[in-house]
């Protein structure tokens, strides 16, 4: 049995801060006079905060760089004591808030540069550069991280997508070849049973108009070209039936939710109107488009609160994802590969598919899908025998 990944990382997390305090705390032993007990709690808490910084680093990064600058303020110690603002700094920087980082880190360095010089002032300069060096290594690291991670992650994504195009171009080849298959069934074997049918009807309906017996092997081919057509009818049907997905449909979404907030993006699910069952087509495509429209949200939003709403109504189903990322108003979207599939299966059921920047900031992606979808004209079941000629109606079946 694994262990929950979550859980994997939090275990680690607490026990590199527990590790990075008791480092910290042996170094301000070891460093001077011994601290007292509300410089042992600063460390102990700004240390101990880093075991969030996976879950909130912006309150991470708060709370250590407040206990070290109450700390250095108050003891007045070494370079030392900006470690744990440093890991807090690379933490924000990969979590996406730059900004945040570099607050942090100049007030820290200010702090430590005016305790430092008011302390010593010989050497001051020189380790308050050291320690903006510092700070910069690691705001670059906490970037190349979170560069590396995304990247990654769109190596898998991309990965996904191909495997999942594979498969679909798969199935549409398969379900092409058994159509193609039928119609060729349909225009060769049912023509030709259809006419030594018809003829063995005739002839039977002759030979009783007229008074003669029968020849037993003229109802032999008259039943066993019925039990034909019979069973060329059912491999038909089975050609042209279409395997369905079951699993997809808006049934799923509350569980394709689910899976989004484990991996971090903070969804809400919002279902108004008569909520009923779809067609399949109609169903998997809605579902769909919420699946894609959550990809992009981890790939390109930074995990941003996203919002999912369903409208069922009289004669459409209305399917929106808005999220509050990155995406600036009136910004150009040069559409993907999940954009242009999201598109097509709408546009393939008749439906209308509006992916835009949201005015307030975010991305919308707004689909209304026709709940009878866009019918295909039937096939043409012509039937053979009547066009033969006229014959005994009970002798005659059209595929």
């Amino acid at each position: 049995m694994q262990a929950d990944p979550g859980l994997r990382h939090a275990l680690l997390d607490t026990a590199l801060a527990a590790l990075i305090a008791g480092a910290v705390t042996l170094a301000a032993y070891a460093g001077g006079p011994s601290p007292g007990v509300p410089d042992v709690l600063l460390i102990a808490a700004g240390s101990l905060a880093l075991a969030g910084h996976r879950r909130a680093p912006r309150t991470v990064l708060v709370v250590t760089t407040l206990c070290m600058v109450g700390y250095v303020v108050h003891d007045r110690p070494g370079s030392w004591a900006a470690f744990p603002v440093l890991l807090a700094v690379h933490a924000a920087a990969r979590g996406g808030r730059r900004r945040a980082g570099v607050v942090a880190g100049a007030l820290f360095l200010a702090v430590f540069f005016a305790a430092d010089t008011a302390s010593s002032a010989e050497g001051s300069v020189e380790r308050s550069l050291l320690l903006l060096g510092w700070f910069l290594c690691a705001g670059v690291t906490g970037l190349i991280d979170k560069n590396w991670q995304a990247y990654l992650r769109q190596t898998e994504q991309r990965a996904l997508e191909a495997e999942r195009g594979r498969e679909e171009a798969a199935l549409r080849r398969a379900g092409e070849e058994r159509l193609r298959i039928a119609r060729e069934l349909h225009d060769t074997l049912t023509h030709s049973i259809s006419i030594v049918k018809l003829q063995a009807g005739v002839a039977v309906h002759l030979a009783r108009k007229r008074g003669e017996d029968v020849p037993p092997a003229l109802l032999a081919i008259q039943e066993a070209s019925g039990e034909a057509m019979r069973e060329l009818r059912s491999t038909l049907e089975v050609l042209r039936t279409e395997e369905r997905e079951p699993a997809a449909g808006l049934a799923r979404v509350g569980e394709l939710a689910g899976r989004a907030r484990a991996a971090g993006i903070p969804v809400s699910v919002t279902v108004s109107g008569e909520q009923r069952e779809l067609r399949p087509d109609v169903d998997r495509t809605a579902y769909r488009i919420v699946q894609e429209a959550l990809t992009n949200v981890a790939r390109h939003a930074d995990r941003a609160p996203t919002g999912i709403r369903l409208d069922y109504g009289a004669d459409e189903v209305a399917v929106t994802v808005e999220d509050d990322g990155p995406a600036a108003p009136g910004g150009t979207v040069v559409p993907g590969t999940g954009l242009i599939g999201m598109r097509e299966r709408v546009t393939a059921l008749g439906g209308t598919l509006d992916t835009a920047p949201r005015p307030c900031g975010g991305f919308s992606v707004h689909a209304r899908i026709p709940l009878q979808g866009r019918r295909a004209c039937p096939d043409d079941r012509g039937d053979v025998a009547g066009r033969a000629g006229p014959a005994d109606p009970a002798a005659v079946e059209a595929l």
